[in-house]
């Protein structure tokens, strides 16, 4: 496996990265079906491509992979055999242990005989890759993902709410008919029960599953953002003094996985925008204070300095904190007092809104959003027409479309929006995930992270 195949895979559009993943490995591990158990895909925990191994209508379910998660090493192949969607078949397993919540690959092989162990070597090296590069991608918070990965999250909490509810109580009231002594053919009866009892285990299973997997501690969470700031300020000379949520400020709350990585991606931007923006001044800054609070609704994380009180918000905007706020429905606080230092208030929603905002930019075309790019750079229509190598008059055309589609009425309007949804990532895919195409307007699939 050379190292073009992994790049193959990891720029591969959003909804084929799994089909891709099977296609780069199916001469080294013939297979007919594949599944990924990950926690740091934003937009499904749990997904598989290819034909089921089961009979007509049967899947693989979450329940098959967590119960084989225990039977293989943190990291590291195993091959051998296990039930999946209700039948014995032989699998080849890739775990990585790049992420706290580890990720597993499993494929179900075609043939019942072993895997050599050098091309299981090259498949570990390719997983552990892609599964560092999607952790990446979940850390830094990019705005387009989080939209998207807010979306799925919500849907599928509700599914799995929903589904929970209907079958656990069709399965609780069949349990109590099965229960009636009353009832002929003890054996019968005792089989019906077990099974029901399984059948609420499992959903039970995979409503935990789902949470530890998309969800984080928050104290673990600020523990690993103080980590991250203490190597870059004692580089610098900065000290650094943190505030870690306490019992009372919910360390031990339970928060979305999309939540903290905002919180911690943003706090490192604005905490590089305080240390560049003021270090040339003559009171640099000498002492950075971090501090998280996590209310009932919200998680506060505040960024104070005690430079001269001259970082902008335009020195954050620079650096895409407000991007990244956006589509959480999270909220950005500047408070600079010259001479005193600045505080940075970031509060950001632990549920999704109840109407989850709608990408502006998903209404504009490939050409036009590469417009509305250079727009958001301040640029004039003839360097624009340079760069893109068209006339002025069509980069005329264009702009006016793009002012119709957006309902706005300034370049200045359509800049503001550009930055705030991030018209880059629509533009320039290794911005958004490391080589990936843009996503449709209407892409709602979460089968890809």
């Amino acid at each position: 496996m050379d190292l073009m195949a992994a790049v193959e895979v990891i720029r591969a559009p959003l909804g084929e990265t799994l089909q891709r993943l099977s296609a780069v490995l199916a001469e080294a591990a013939p297979h007919r079906t594949v599944a990924d158990l990950s926690g740091n895909c934003s937009y499904a925990p749990f997904k598989t491509y290819g034909e089921s191994p089961g009979g007509p209508g049967s899947a693989i379910t979450t329940g098959d992979l967590a119960t084989l998660r225990s039977r293989v090493p943190a990291r590291g192949s195993w091959q051998g055999r296990a039930r999946m969607a209700g039948v014995d078949v032989p699998v080849v397993t890739l775990a990585s242990d790049i992420t706290e919540q580890g990720a597993l690959l499993v494929l179900v092989l075609t043939e019942d005989a072993p895997v050599p162990e050098e091309r299981l070597a090259s498949a570990q090296a390719l997983w552990d890759l892609l599964t560092a590069h999607r952790e990446g991608l979940r850390r830094e918070a990019i705005p387009g993902m989080l939209a998207v990965g807010r979306a799925a999250a919500a849907a599928r909490a509700m599914a799995i709410t929903e589904l929970g509810d209907a079958h656990g109580t069709a399965l609780t009231a069949l349990l109590g008919v099965l229960r009636d002594r009353g009832l002929d053919a003890p054996n019968a009866r005792a089989r019906a029960i077990d099974l029901a009892v399984s059948a609420l285990t499992e959903l039970r299973s995979r409503a935990e599953l789902d949470r530890a997997l998309m969800e984080e501690r928050a104290g673990d969470a600020f523990e690993r953002l103080a980590v991250s700031l203490r190597r870059i300020l004692r580089a610098r000379g900065v000290r650094l003094d943190v505030g870690p949520p306490g019992a009372e400020e919910g360390a031990d709350r339970l928060l979305p996985g999309d939540v903290t990585a905002t919180a911690c991606a943003t706090v490192r931007a604005a905490v590089h925008a305080s240390l560049e923006e003021q270090e040339h001044a003559p009171d640099g800054v000498r002492r950075i204070h971090v501090g998280w609070k996590v209310g009932a609704s919200a998680l506060r994380a505040t960024v104070r300095d005690n430079g001269p009180g001259t970082l902008s918000r335009g020195a954050l905007d620079a650096r895409r904190v407000t991007e990244r706020l956006a589509p959480l429905g999270g909220r950005l606080d500047v408070d600079a007092v010259p001479g005193w230092g600045t505080t940075v208030t970031i509060e950001l929603p632990l549920a999704p809104p109840e109407t989850p905002r709608r990408d502006p930019l998903a209404v504009l075309g490939a050409r036009e959003l590469e417009v509305l790019a250079q727009l958001a750079r301040g640029r004039r229509n003839r360097d624009i027409a340079r760069e893109l190598h068209i006339s002025e008059s069509t980069v005329k055309f264009h702009v006016a479309k793009i002012l119709d589609k957006l309902g706005v009425s300034s370049r200045g309007e359509a800049a503001a929006l550009a930055h705030e949804w991030g018209a880059k990532d629509h533009t320039e895919p290794q911005d958004l995930a490391g080589g990936h195409a843009p996503l449709p307007s209407n892409w709602a699939h979460p089968s890809h992270s």
